[in-house]
């Protein structure tokens, strides 16, 4: 049971709006409205364009496979033995716009159908506000590529826009609220009439004051998750595409305002492909692995489609990425991403995880240091082990997190990055550090030295304060290999790693000692892969680890 002084930690950076929408949410529930749809809006602008594409789910008519699991609809729309995410993917629609989609046209109309008859208005998981809003999207986008949507359905399109208009998240905000907002503009020019214009205008004031604030001046979402700035950029992406092709239905004040929202997505694009490794993929920073957000090329190709500009820049050197607070360094085969950013929005910190200071790493554009991502979103013990310190490549102290994770959402005392410093004077260097262990007996701080040479970097990380136990962590990606075994003993300072291609990393250290440990990896949820964790105890206060690595060692 979490401790009064966890509740105040957490409770008392929320805003006003946050505390009275959750008791909104509890105790009022608006009457469902099931009058007349009104009817459809044509279209005045540019043709629509096809959005990104996930990987098929609905593999069966009655078949679904989301998080790498794989259920029966005859189970039901919301069995409660299957996990709510799980649940919440059943209802989002996702597969009426994946890959191959045409092929599933007329399973996807019947089960169109069958939700609409089998999902009692406000009743059940389908009707949350975020499955809502999400399937509301997914609905329009499969019509505006040329399928019939049933007068079954368009009736229901109303009813849950309706719905949703009284139901806004704003007890969570963040990317929930954004996702409210995004419907209603779909909705609101998807249909036409005094109540469609209704639902257009509030989502359109949620966006004007959301946009702003969610994405940063350096391009990214403020939640500071890679996965979620790809889902955030498939959103502006998506309401381009969507006002742009009902122009004639926006105001002159909210054409002007589009304008400047536009300009933020070659920002968010830069960003994201700064935070990818070299393989194309994102780093997993927060809560982030692959298979949810469309893959970073389809968001790029979804660009090109909707004829925006290309984002030419380059990456070589260091690119710091200010408002945000990650930095990339690409040297001498290597691209590494260094976290030195807040945890996120203050008011909002559930997707974050404990990893202040921690960093990914890639050699010869293959991974080699991961942080450990995420399998799951259940309130266990597996899901605070992921968020906590121990499973990223940063360094722990007397066993606790950097930050307080806790429940599946939660994060009460929050590490602060404090004193950082870039140096570009022949070699590059990174110096930060955070407060988040001052709480512990003794004050303990951590700060920590990024330096690259050529083809070398040395990791120094010290601890001021007293403290009793601390280890730096290196959590390898699972196709790097051990050369030899570290064998426990008192004076094991040094290792050689194989990569992939033959290429090889020695690890050595100054001031602590090495061990092997046995962890895992997760590049989807649902996905569990053992690799090891090179740890380094601190026989001090300070240690170096010192990377060295080439074609041949």
């Amino acid at each position: 049971m979490p401790s009064l002084l966890t509740y105040w930690n957490t409770l008392r950076h929320l805003k006003p709006i946050q505390l009275y929408g959750r008791i909104r949410l509890r105790l009022v529930k608006p009457r469902i409205n099931l009058t007349t749809a009104p009817l459809l809006r044509t279209q005045s602008g540019r043709a629509w364009v096809n959005p990104t594409r996930r990987r098929a789910s609905m593999i069966g008519p009655e078949s679904f496979c989301f998080l790498n699991e794989t259920h029966n609809l005859t189970e039901g729309w919301d069995n409660p033995t299957q996990e709510k995410l799980w649940r919440y993917n059943l209802h989002y629609f996702d597969d009426l716009n994946a890959l191959d989609a045409v092929k599933r046209v007329e399973w996807q109309q019947a089960l169109l159908l069958r939700w609409v008859r089998e999902n009692t208005p406000t009743v059940g998981t389908g009707w949350n506000p975020f499955p809502t809003s999400l399937r509301i999207v997914n609905w329009i986008k499969w019509a505006l590529v040329g399928n019939v949507l049933p007068p079954e359905c368009i009736q229901s399109l109303a009813v849950q826009s309706r719905w949703l208009l009284r139901r806004l998240e704003t007890h969570l905000m963040g990317n929930h609220l954004f996702a409210n907002a995004k419907a209603l503009v779909f909705t609101g020019l998807f249909f036409e009439g005094t109540e469609a214009n209704n639902w257009l205008e509030k989502g359109l004031r949620i966006l004007e004051r959301e946009i702003p604030e969610q994405i940063l001046s350096d391009g990214g979402q403020f939640e500071r998750s890679t996965m979620y700035h790809a889902l955030a950029t498939e959103d502006m992406l998506d309401l381009y595409n969507m006002t742009t092709a009902y122009e004639s239905a926006l105001s002159s004040r909210w054409r002007s305002i589009n304008i400047n929202w536009w300009k933020r997505i070659i920002p968010m694009r830069v960003w994201l492909k700064t935070m990818c490794h070299p393989d194309g993929e994102i780093s997993f920073f927060n809560d982030a692995t692959s298979g949810i957000s469309p893959a970073p090329i389809e968001i790029e190709q979804y660009a090109a489609r909707l004829e925006l500009p290309n984002c030419p820049f380059s990456l070589q050197g260091i690119t710091h990425l200010a408002d945000s607070g990650y930095i990339r360094v690409e040297q001498d085969n290597a691209v590494a991403i260094l976290d030195v950013a807040p945890i996120g929005p203050d008011y909002l910190p559930g997707h974050a995880h404990a990893d202040t200071l921690s960093f990914e790493l890639s050699l010869f554009k293959q991974r080699v240091f991961v942080n450990s991502g995420i399998s799951c979103y259940g309130n266990s013990i597996e899901r605070l082990r992921q968020r906590g310190t121990t499973a990223h490549n940063t360094v722990v102290v007397n066993e606790k997190n950097s930050s307080e994770v806790w429940s599946s959402f939660r994060v009460a005392r929050r590490a602060q990055p404090q004193k950082l410093e870039i140096k570009r004077n022949g070699r590059i260097i990174v110096r930060c550090a955070h407060n988040g262990y001052q709480h512990l007996p003794g004050n303990p701080d951590h700060s920590r030295e990024w330096l690259f040479g050529e083809n070398a970097l040395v990791v120094e990380d010290r601890i001021t304060g007293k403290f009793g136990h601390a280890e730096a962590r290196f959590h390898l990606h699972p196709s790097v290999k051990i050369d030899k075994k570290i064998i426990p003993s008192s004076d094991n300072t040094k290792v050689l790693l194989q990569l992939p291609g033959g290429h090889k990393l020695q690890i050595s250290v100054e001031g602590g000692v090495l061990r092997n440990q046995i962890s895992t990896w997760h590049s989807e949820f649902g996905l569990s892969e053992p690799n090891i964790c090179i740890a380094v105890f601190f026989n001090n206060s300070m240690i170096r680890t010192h990377l060295k690595w080439a074609s041949a060692l």
